[in-house]
Parts: C-alpha cells; sequence; structure tokens
C-alpha cells in the first residue's frame, strides 16, 4: 500500500487553483480512487442544475490539459448529463506512469474556473479498494447487495458506503433506514465488507462509492421500476378468480 501526504498534497493543490484565481465550489475529505492496472473507472461529477448551460470540463494536473464535455477520445470520455445534473469521465487502459496524479472536476462561470470536486487517482496492480462491478442493480421495492474490498493495509480503517449526490454516508456497523428503505454494512473483519440495501426505491438510483479512510472505488446503482400485475384486471381480480 502507497500512502500519501495528506496535508501536503492538498495545500499543493489548492495553492495552484489560487494562483489561476479559481473559487472552490465545494470542500470535502481528501479522496483517493484506487483503480487496477489495465482497468477502465468512470467519475461522476456532480453541479447545481443551474449550471447545466455552463462549460464544464475535466482537469488534470499530470499535464495541466483541460478535456471539455461531450468529448470522446481512446482512452478518455467526457459525457454530459444535464437531466441527472452531472457530467461523468470515463478512462480507459489505466496505467500507473501515465494515469496517476490529480484531477479536477471543473467549470466555467463568468470567466472564473469553479472546482466542484477534486480527487487523487491511483492505479495498482491490486487496488487498495475494489469492487466486483461498478455497475449494479435491483428491482424497486427488493434488496440488493454490494461486497466491497480493501487491502490488508485498511483492516482498521473507517468502513462506509456513500453517495455522491448529496454526500450521505453509511458506516459499517449502523443500520440506517430512510423512509421505506435502509443500508446495512457488515464487515468480515479480514478483506471485504458487504453493502445491504433493502426497500428499494427509485429514488435510491445513482452513484455511490466504496471507501476505507480516503480510499474509494466508484458504483453507479441503477433501481428498476416494478411493474404492475399484467394478469389482473382493472378490478385487481385475476381471469380465473371466480
Amino acid at each position: 500500500m502507497v500512502t500519501y501526504d495528506k496535508t501536503e498534497i492538498f495545500y499543493i493543490s489548492i495553492g495552484f487553483w489560487l494562483f489561476l484565481g479559481v473559487i472552490c465550489y465545494s470542500s470535502g475529505s481528501y479522496n483517493i480512487l484506487t483503480v487496477k492496472t489495465g482497468g477502465s473507472v468512470t467519475i461522476p461529477c456532480y453541479y447545481d442544475r443551474k449550471y447545466k448551460h455552463q462549460k464544464k470540463y475535466w482537469h488534470s494536473e499530470i499535464d495541466m490539459s483541460n478535456t471539455y464535455t461531450n468529448t470522446t477520445e481512446e482512452n478518455l470520455s467526457v459525457i454530459d448529463h444535464p437531466d441527472q445534473s452531472l457530467f461523468t469521465v470515463t478512462i480507459r487502459n489505466l496505467q500507473s506512469t501515465k494515469h496517476d496524479g490529480h484531477y479536477y472536476c471543473a467549470m466555467k462561470i463568468e470567466g472564473k474556473t469553479i472546482v466542484t470536486y477534486g480527487l487523487y487517482l491511483q492505479v495498482q496492480s491490486e487496488p487498495d479498494v475494489s469492487v466486483v462491478s461498478s455497475s449494479v442493480s435491483g428491482h424497486e421495492g427488493g434488496d440488493i447487495s454490494v461486497q466491497c474490498f480493501y487491502s490488508s493495509g485498511y483492516k482498521d480503517k473507517l468502513k462506509q458506503w456513500c453517495r455522491y449526490k448529496d454526500k450521505s454516508c453509511y458506516t459499517v456497523g449502523r443500520i440506517n433506514t430512510s423512509q421505506n428503505s435502509s443500508v446495512q454494512i457488515s464487515d468480515d473483519g479480514r478483506r471485504s465488507f458487504t453493502v445491504l440495501m433493502t426497500g428499494l426505491r427509485l429514488t435510491d438510483s445513482g452513484w455511490y462509492y466504496c471507501s476505507a479512510g480516503e480510499a474509494l472505488n466508484p458504483v453507479h446503482f441503477t433501481v428498476i421500476k416494478a411493474e404492475p400485475d399484467k394478469e389482473k384486471d382493472d378490478t385487481g381480480v385475476t381471469p380465473w378468480d371466480f
């Protein structure tokens, strides 16, 4: 496991943006996104819906490049989803020597840059935090479970399941209930923890991430709308109920 001086990296990055006259739109904890060598990752960048017509881009501190939304290259896609108030960044064929570094989701507003999210991308042969699938789905009213893996160095770190959109987090050992759905996280104490979501609602759809300490890995979650019972007529009675 490779560790970094969080404070040093954070202030170097902020210093760079302040030098350019950047306004930091949102704040939060320092994030390390760990991904597998040769794999791919999709990162969600949320923004306030009132900014859906503003220019948005993905900034790399490695080569100081900006990639604007609705751009698709060989190993990089930046796509805006204004109906969801977010744009996604997909990076493919990840290599440590090429991709390790700081990145930011940003927008241009009245000539100024607003940073909405920042992270450090770390490519590893065995990621410190990973998931079996980065995209999962479940049915409305049903249940879904997600298994999150972590390396031995993170055994004693805080484990969480968080939602990108509102930054709400659920912690290992606690049961959180919100209206009709609930989230429970259990840690096996060795190399993984499991997230169980029950009583799924359509509004549970969206982007989440598994985290252990400062390391995380994103998961896109889709709740499928329950279909009405087609065998019942308008009275709610099946044809053979007579």
